[in-house]
């Protein structure tokens, strides 16, 4: 199959070109070696079988980073697999000038090359006028389409030159120089500049004219005050649309797989298998598929801030902000849509290009606090924090809930600073930002990058969650012999077996049932660890069981302690943990045991969604570890030093 290659500079309209060409025929695998996603797309033009790759955006062959690494190992090396038989390089109109450096480069490597002049529409609104002829005179041997990705002009006649023959030539790899070789580069880089000025003072003309639309809502939008402003509204709507359009669509998905689990658990015979598929395999495709509404929402809102522009603006404005603590303007919008989730999250930093600003991005984005532990923040807050008005007008309870997520949001940007004097000066990073001409969003390029983030989730993380939830159903189902049914017949019938009866009865055998399995187990296991923290075993079996998902949390106390209808009457559970003793016959939830867990949800990474997103986006499962292991360090410090200080 032939291989043609696609290259850019950030905002030239190459994702754009890329969609228009392939479609949904697209694949997202990785660069053999490298943790960077390889996004191929496959065509079919008169019979002939084509994959176009697309290669991360760069300003240079030389790279600055790990992902525009990948251009030059790729393109230095005719043996590489994706070595290209044809080269198309996107530019856009408006500035030839910058572009045109990395088209010579791949050009001069002999390569079959396509000039693609993008955005010709907006250079011609901007009274920039591009005189063909001293292009091609300039690159006799290349192929020169003028192009409007949005709309598909030029589409045709870029196709047809991707289907014709390549003539074969001599690759020329003496243009390049070495990767080591800094000062060789730059020397380079100057020639061609100077080459490139003289081309462009031919071939382009431009009219006078007054400031564009563009200019004019910048003063606005990266306005040093108002630009803020303006940007902390769209967050707010943003992250107003995830929480409460989400809601519905995930309600439905609950109640769905809810109700497929019960007419499961009546239809199909008693046993393991139906346990299996009741209590495992259906949660953990609804743990998967009931993330899909929060991610679909804030990728279609992402990439139509992306699609219109404003998304530079944003980069631009907060960069200075972010980067003391090893981050960048484009960490700002993956740690805030992290307030919802941190799953969306972590795979919005995919538009991160410097892998070490992207990879802190990703280990520090679970500690802002998600919607998952709110549940958990409500019940804790309203069993061990009274309800009242502090400074005449501020609920305490409130303040509390406050104070919790502004930790978390300290807390990311303490350890990403942390982070970076480990990955100090081992990768360039340098701000280059291209502020593109405000246009209206391409739909069908929307539309493809929320149905691609969707599908990465569902078939690379959602496999992960759901082995994770059997493994958990497992360890809940099952005991040492026959522990768990020898005890489970020791809770008393009811004498009068009316309704409310029969389900106080049930949920006194489930938590017998739990407290002997392999899960209860584990609790107990760990209680001389926790105990420290103020936590008993009946604790440890909610801190393990949360793992699936943080607010599992709350079902597991009302398991273990026979409540039933926690969601309907969350005050029984409370009332019921309140009443709680310790062998010694103080209480066992106290406000040092209450506050010491609220400070171990803020920190811990119970998520077993959020770890797969991160092996997935990572490629590896050293990151996910590494994440586990801090966050849970610093779980339980936090957690000892806050159960000490008010014990």
């Amino acid at each position: 199959m032939k291989k043609i290659a696609l290259f850019g500079n950030p905002n030239t309209g190459k994702s754009s070109l890329f969609n228009r060409l392939t479609g949904l025929r697209q694949h997202v695998g990785n660069f053999p070696g490298v943790t960077v996603d390889k996004h191929s797309g496959f065509l079919n033009i008169g019979g002939k079988e084509l994959e176009l790759i697309d290669f991360p955006g760069t300003y240079s062959i030389y790279p600055r980073s790990r992902d525009e690494e990948v251009v030059y190992n790729v393109i230095s090396d005719p043996g590489n697999v994706n070595f290209p038989e044809k080269a198309i390089v996107v530019l856009d109109s408006t500035n030839l000038e910058r572009n045109l450096l990395l088209f010579t480069q791949i050009y001069d490597l002999g390569l079959d090359t396509a000039l693609v002049l993008n955005m010709m529409d907006v250079a011609a609104r901007n009274g920039f006028n591009i005189h063909i002829p001293a292009l091609e005179e300039a690159f006799p041997n290349a192929k020169i389409i003028r192009t409007n990705a949005r709309i598909g002009t030029g589409l045709p006649e870029l196709k047809a030159w991707m289907a014709e023959d390549s003539v074969p030539q001599e690759i020329k790899l003496e243009t390049l120089k070495p990767k080591e070789d800094t000062q060789a580069q730059i020397a380079d880089t100057n020639k061609r500049f100077e080459r490139i000025k003289s081309i462009v003072s031919k071939a382009v003309s431009r009219k006078a004219s007054e400031a564009n639309f563009s200019n004019k809502l910048d003063k606005w939008l990266i306005h040093p005050v108002f630009g803020y402003l303006i940007f902390l509204v769209i967050l707010m709507l943003i992250f107003q649309t995830v929480f409460t359009l989400a809601a519905y669509p995930m309600d439905w998905i609950d109640m769905g797989t809810s109700s497929l689990a019960k007419w499961l658990g009546s239809v199909m015979p008693e046993g393991i298998f139906t346990s299996l598929v009741v209590d495992g395999i259906i949660p953990g495709i609804g743990g998967v598929l009931i993330f899909i509404p929060q991610i679909a929402l804030l990728f279609f809102m992402l990439s139509i801030l992306e699609e219109t522009g404003y998304m530079a603006r944003v980069v631009f404005i907060t960069d200075k902000l972010m980067r003391p603590f090893g981050l960048n303007g484009k960490s700002v919008v993956p740690l805030l849509s992290s307030a919802a989730c941190a799953i969306p999250g972590i795979m919005a930093t995919r538009t991160i290009s410097s892998w070490q600003e992207r990879l802190t991005t990703i280990l520090v984005a679970p500690l802002i606090s998600c919607s998952a532990r709110l549940p958990v923040y409500t019940l804790l807050i309203a069993l061990v924090i009274p309800s009242k008005i502090v400074m005449g007008f501020l609920n305490l309870q409130g303040l509390v809930l406050f104070a919790l997520y502004l930790l978390g949001v300290i807390s990311a940007l303490l350890v990403a600073w942390v982070i970076k004097q480990f990955f100090r000066n081992k990768e360039l990073s340098v701000f280059l930002l291209e502020m593109p001409a405000y246009k209206s969003p391409r739909w069908g390029n929307v539309g493809i990058e929320v149905f691609e983030k969707v599908k990465i989730f569902v078939f690379d993380a959602g496999k992960i969650i759901l082995a994770i939830s059997i493994i958990l159903w497992a360890l809940a189902s099952f005991g040492p012999g026959d522990e768990m049914e020898r005890y489970s017949k020791l809770v008393q019938t009811p004498e009068i077996q009316t309704e409310e009866a029969l389900a106080d009865y049930e949920s006194q055998v489930a938590s017998v049932k739990l407290e002997h399995s392999y899960m209860g187990h584990m609790g107990k296991f760990i209680e001389p660890v926790i105990k420290p923290l103020g936590y008993d075993w009946k604790m440890g079996i909610s801190l393990l069981t949360s793992f699936a998902a943080r607010e599992v949390f709350v079902g597991s106390l009302a398991t273990i302690y026979s409540v039933h209808d926690v969601d309907d009457n969350p005050k029984q559970l409370i009332d019921k943990l309140k009443s709680q003793k310790r062998d010694d016959g103080t209480p066992t939830y106290t406000l040092a045991s209450g506050l010491s867990l609220l400070v171990f949800y803020v920190f811990a990474m119970q998520c077993m969604a959020t770890l797969a997103v991160v092996k997935r986006e990572t490629k590896s499962w050293k990151w996910p570890i590494i994440q586990l292991g801090y966050m849970g360090v610093l779980a339980y410090l936090g957690a000892y030093i806050t159960f000490n200080i008010f014990k």
